[in-house]
């Protein structure tokens, strides 16, 4: 299918002739609109004229083409950008091809020749794009064509003027395919080798002839058009080949130690490997380029004794150079982590997993003074993402790896009893082992979590490192929680949630301050139109979706999760979550519901089977200093029910838990007949029901805690008539004896 231009406008500077003319001509034949650009001056920007770009206009339409020419100096830049809104109402496409020539040796350039030049050439471009910028930002498409030359990328003797402008114009391109992005902007610069005026001055006869223009315009048109992706690139072109140029990096060499002053003669003796392109990188970014420089200052300040590059010697161990070596590895253990938390951080997490107010069943998530608040299972990430995001991989020996290229995989979460509300908790990962995919690496790290000295949580943490493969090493690990495909037949349940646009803004402040998911600026950088939600955050929506669905959200019987990231999620979106039931174990699968696109695959949340969790299946009241408490109460109202009703006319119940779970249930009932005490569940009303752990309870029975201190510190909870509260002295004060 051809490519057409249909509807987009192009302005072309310097078209009166040359590439310019051609790249008019070519353009307009595939329907765009053209402004033709040209100041009608020579070749080293003397005088003025209008029959240049007059000439092309006429050929164009003589063709059936639509073209207005424009005379205004590329220093004018808003006048051309006008000309484009004036006569066709937008600006697509800008090609700045203008430029003028005034060759002299370096210590004969005078101020003259060295500033007209760069007012042509890189301000004339920068004028001329930043009139086109915000037009084609609003309309979220924009192509822009910078034109450097062989000068500038190599130097040539008689312009460094003009190498020095033409070298700034690939700068500037660089910096706004990075700004631009976002916006559907792209920017890429050529290197165009064709006969003109400006390079007769510099070529011999016959081979100006041979090098028609022609042959450059389809480049052009291609980096312009809708379909092209490129973005960023340099490419030389001409007598129709075309060539994509990047940088290359040599290994180089570390010149100094820790605490040691660096010396020319160390940069002397390392000056053959700092020389030596052997392995080169290739560097495409700023974070790549400044990756080696900070891996080189932890290595340095860790005291670590280098020689020869970065990666040379974990290139040598590991006999590639990828930087793996996964018999130093496996086994090391991360910096312990601590994680101190209160209830806050508990729905800060619940929130920014896309639970509501609005749905009152995530009411026992949402609010510290809810007599069931729990924490959500998938909470259990959080405390363990430390070992990730605090650089700890870094400093294991045999992962020399680039940052950059990090990717998280899959994540596995497995719980052993629910997750405390508050308190501190401590973190332990280690290398399970190292995986080698041939396109990279796959690290598997192991994250134990403990409260205290007791386990209560397992993370797996499978991470792919782009581009660390080829070390020889193995290519699956017995160690990997492995994903489950879902059954071949038709999901049993189906929940779509809809995220907002705020929702990795929210999400982040659990911990996970990657710019990607914020900085628009940042995600453009990789590859993205606009901030990306965290998968774990996609990860939670699935586990809550399956919780509520399977197990009336009752944390107590998660046991277990396993995902795997496929494609990154827009905020704003709907994740659809397919669910299949399989005994204990709901295979999950997660979607973008607007593109159909899976997001999590091969994932499953284990359960525990309801008589496992269940308040009713623990021992009513066993082993509970309350008990005591209300055995005490039950014989003093055999003893004195009547006058108590009188007193208190009304019904209490009292749901006493130990270790996070409903041990007991009591009901105190002083409103009907002569009063009474149950054990277990009450079918009549009850006007107010007390949570409160079975060590809180007797704090407050013995005088140790004040009720109200505890209620508002979250120890204590009450729904229903909170007034009648004030009538549990008569009970507990004048006739709870221990």
């Amino acid at each position: 299918m051809s490519l057409s231009f249909e509807g987009r406008v192009v302005l072309v500077t310097g078209a009166g002739g040359g590439l310019g003319k051609e790249y008019a001509l070519a353009f307009a034949e595939r329907g765009a609109s053209v402004v033709v650009n040209d100041l009608g001056a020579d070749t080293k920007g003397g005088g003025k004229s209008s029959a240049a770009a007059d000439k092309v206009v006429e050929e164009i339409r003589a063709k059936g083409g639509k073209a207005v020419a424009n005379y205004d100096s590329v220093e004018d830049g808003e006048k051309l950008i006008q000309s484009a809104l004036d006569a066709f109402g937008r600006i697509d496409i800008v090609v700045n091809n203008a430029g003028i020539l005034r060759d002299r040796s370096f210590a004969r350039t005078s101020d003259l020749d060295w500033d007209l030049i760069h007012r042509v050439h890189l301000r004339g471009s920068f004028l001329v794009t930043r009139a086109a910028w915000n037009h084609m930002k609003n309309q979220k498409f924009g192509r822009i064509i910078m034109t450097t030359s062989a000068a500038g990328i190599y130097g040539n003797f008689g312009q460094a003027n003009y190498s020095a402008a033409k070298l700034g114009m690939l700068g500037l391109a660089n910096t706004l395919a990075v700004e631009g992005r976002k916006y559907n902007i792209h920017t890429n610069t050529i290197a165009p080798v064709a006969g003109s005026r400006l390079t007769e001055t510099v070529m011999p006869p016959d081979l100006v002839e041979s090098l028609k223009p022609e042959y450059v315009a389809p480049m052009v048109l291609w980096l312009c058009h809708e379909q092209c992706q490129e973005n960023g690139g340099l490419f030389e072109v001409g007598a129709g080949w075309i060539g994509k140029l990047r940088w290359e990096r040599s290994q180089g060499s570390i010149v100094r130690q820790k605490n040691q002053p660096t010396s020319p003669e160390a940069v002397r003796d390392q000056w053959d490997k700092i020389c030596d392109f052997t392995d080169a990188t290739k560097p495409s970014s700023v974070q790549e380029s400044l990756q080696s420089i900070v891996s080189v200052l932890s290595r340095v300040d860790s005291e670590e004794k280098v020689s020869g590059s970065p990666t040379a010697a974990a290139a040598a161990a590991a006999s590639s150079a990828s930087g793996i070596n996964p018999t130093e590895a496996v086994g090391q253990k991360l910096p312990p982590t601590t994680f101190n938390f209160t209830h806050t951080q508990c729905i800060l997490y619940a929130l920014g997993v896309g639970m509501s107010t609005k749905d009152p069943d995530h009411l026992r998530f949402l609010y510290e003074g809810h007599s069931d608040f729990s924490c959500l299972p998938t909470f259990g990430v959080i405390p363990s993402q430390a070992a990730m995001m605090d650089g700890g991989l870094g400093s294991i020996p045999g992962l020399n790896i680039d940052f950059t290229q990090v990717l998280h995989g899959e994540q596995y979460l497995e719980l052993y009893k629910p997750l405390p509300t508050s308190g501190k908790l401590t973190s332990e990962a280690t290398i399970a082992d190292v995986l080698d995919k041939g396109s990279g690496a796959v690290i598997l790290l192991d994250v134990n979590t403990y409260d205290g000295k007791e386990l209560i949580c397992y993370n797996q943490f499978s991470v792919f490192v782009v581009g660390a493969g080829g070390f020889g090493g193995k290519r699956s690990s017995e160690k990997a929680k492995a994903p489950v495909p879902p059954p071949k037949r038709a999901p049993d349940a189906v929940v779509i949630d809809s995220t907002t646009r705020d929702q990795a803004a929210l999400y982040r402040l659990s911990g996970d301050w990657n710019p990607l998911h914020i900085d628009p600026s940042f995600a453009a950088m990789g590859g993205f139109k606009s901030p990306i939600l965290h998968g774990l955050c996609s990860f939670g929506f699935a586990a809550r979706h399956v919780l509520k669905q399977y197990a009336d959200n009752d944390p107590s019987r998660f046991k277990a999760i396993k995902v795997r990231f496929v494609k990154p999620v827009m905020p704003g979106q709907s994740l659809q979550t397919e669910m299949w039931k399989e005994g204990n174990r709901i295979h999950i699968q997660c979607k973008v519901k607007e593109t159909d696109a899976v997001v999590l695959s091969g994932a499953y949340v284990d359960l525990h089977g309801a008589s496992e969790a269940s308040p009713e299946n623990l021992t009513q009241g066993g082993g509970l200093q309350s008990q005591l408490v209300f055995a005490e109460i039950g014989r003093r109202i055999k003893d004195l029910g009547a006058e108590l009703v009188k007193k208190v006319n009304a019904v209490f119940g009292w749901e006493i838990t130990k270790d996070g779970k409903n041990a007991a249930q009591w009901t105190i009932d002083l409103k009907n007949g002569s009063g009474a005490l149950h054990e277990g569940p009450f079918s009549g009303k009850v006007d107010v029901t007390f949570t409160v752990s079975d060590e809180d309870f007797m704090e407050v029975v013995q005088g140790k805690l004040n009720p109200q201190k505890a209620f508002f510190s979250g120890k204590l909870k009450v729904r229903g008539n909170i007034m009648l509260s004030q009538k549990l002295e008569v009970i507990l004060k004048d006739y709870a004896k221990l």
